[in-house]
């Protein structure tokens, strides 16, 4: 008995320290192994617990503010942020089309843990157009990286930008490599600064 709970011991001694190891990037590591002391008394939503949330407000264009959320492994979730002028015409975002330029995003397949067929884009990089009153917006990546997917529900769903545009209604998933990173987030405002910017509680 005594020698199964050294083992177990040692077995979970090691996995802290491959865990340290695994969690250098100073924002990340919270999200990895939060301090019981800061746990809040009111769960945190699945955005707030999983994602370091940024901001990239007046892109390009005024009012044109996205949001990238930051996952701990690195990936990248792109879409509208609250504010964005799109959301706020009566009635709403009505329709989302995918086909840019020369190419439609919504045709493109990745495939592999090599993500194989993945087209890396700039930032400036339209992603989709979309409609809301009459008129057309166009998202970009906002972020510098590998284009792994869109989210295709929204052709037959263009209202989830309205109810859940955080969430199920989530533009594209975009892979920077680690090392542009740094250069991305101090392009991109901190959650805090865009609900000053913006005037949000």
């Amino acid at each position: 008995m005594e020698g199964g709970r050294e083992e177990g011991e040692t077995l979970q001694s090691d996995a802290l320290v491959n865990m340290d190891k695994i969690v250098e990037d100073e924002e990340l590591r919270p999200l990895l192994i939060p301090d019981v002391k800061d746990l809040p008394s009111i769960p945190p939503s699945a955005v707030e617990s999983n994602f370091v949330r940024y901001y990239a407000a007046d892109f390009l264009k005024p009012e044109h503010d996205q949001y990238v959320y930051r996952h701990a492994n690195g990936l990248c979730v792109v879409g509208l942020s609250p504010s964005h002028v799109a959301l706020r015409e009566e009635g709403g975002v009505t329709a989302v089309d995918f086909n840019v330029g020369k190419s439609d995003r919504s045709e493109m397949k990745v495939t592999g843990k090599r993500k194989r067929n993945a087209q890396h884009f700039d930032a400036k990089t339209s992603l989709c157009k979309v409609c809301a009153n009459g008129k057309e917006f166009i998202v970009r990546c906002c972020v510098k990286g590998s284009l792994l997917e869109v989210n295709d529900r929204l052709l037959k769903q263009p209202e989830l930008l309205n109810s859940s545009a955080d969430r199920e209604g989530y533009i594209a998933i975009i892979m920077p490599k680690p090392t542009d990173w740094p250069k991305i987030k101090d392009s991109l405002l901190s959650h805090e600064d865009y609900k000053k910017l913006r005037g949000l509680s």
